[in-house]
């Protein structure tokens, strides 16, 4: 059998050193799947680094490379995070896709933006599209701003199940000992999944014994996951 000859340009692949040039010159290619490799190559360079080359590209043409690359702002953009909450709330308020301003709103939960509320709450009224709504209530917990517990309390009305459940979640994130009265009653519902986040939700207030007490009965649920999560939140 003669020998293997393997091209050189077969080990290039691979040795390849990912540098800020070369990641730089992915994001400027003129076909979209490059500066997509780009935007995940950014995540093996210094952070600050990484969103000062992003910059160019959350203006990009192509609805999915300005998709990646505002959801990489939830983590990066602690690196500038006046300058980062100013640029989602842009997104937010204007850009025309739906999936992208849920991308803001997830990154802008992500960094606490609490100053960002009144835009998320004008957001979530102005909007019917579920998945925004789904991505502004889930921010809504991680922000931890006060104001937030009245579009909370809206969102357990909502028609989609997602947007329950994620109010529920939220509640139980903001601390505010008036969500008990509003999720309690839930404990009760047909749906495991849901009765799961109440627990979760419940397990936030340790020393409040109307919460306790809905976790206590919570552990005899015939749901073996809901009965571990409530005896996870009076442990």
């Amino acid at each position: 059998m003669g020998e293997l000859k393997i091209p050189l340009e077969f080990f290039a692949v691979f040795t390849m050193d990912v540098n800020p040039e070369s990641i730089q010159a992915l994001l400027a290619s003129e076909n979209y799947g490059d500066r997509l490799k780009g935007l995940n190559q950014l995540r093996e360079l210094a952070p600050t680094k990484a969103l000062e080359l992003i910059q160019p590209v959350l203006s990009d043409e192509n609805v999915r490379v300005r998709y990646a690359a505002v959801s990489q702002l939830a983590t990066l953009g602690e690196q500038n995070r006046s300058e980062t909450t100013t640029t989602l709330l842009k997104f937010l308020d204007e850009d025309k896709e739906l999936d992208i301003k849920a991308a803001a709103a997830d990154a802008l939960g992500a960094l606490h933006c609490a100053e960002a509320y009144p835009q998320l709450e004008a957001a979530y009224q102005s909007s019917n599209d579920w998945v925004l709504q789904l991505s502004i209530i889930a921010a809504l917990g991680e922000l931890g701003n006060p104001a937030g517990f009245e579009l909370l309390e809206t969102a357990l009305g909502s028609e989609t199940e997602l947007v329950r459940i994620a109010a529920i979640t939220a509640l139980g994130e903001l601390g505010d000992e008036r969500a008990i009265g509003l999720v309690a009653p839930l404990a009760k519902d047909d749906d495991w999944q849901l009765r799961s986040r109440v627990a979760q939700a419940l397990g936030n207030f340790k020393s409040n014994e109307a919460a306790q007490s809905v976790l206590q009965a919570l552990t005899d649920d015939k749901s073996e996951q809901v009965a571990q999560i409530a005896k996870a939140g009076l442990s």
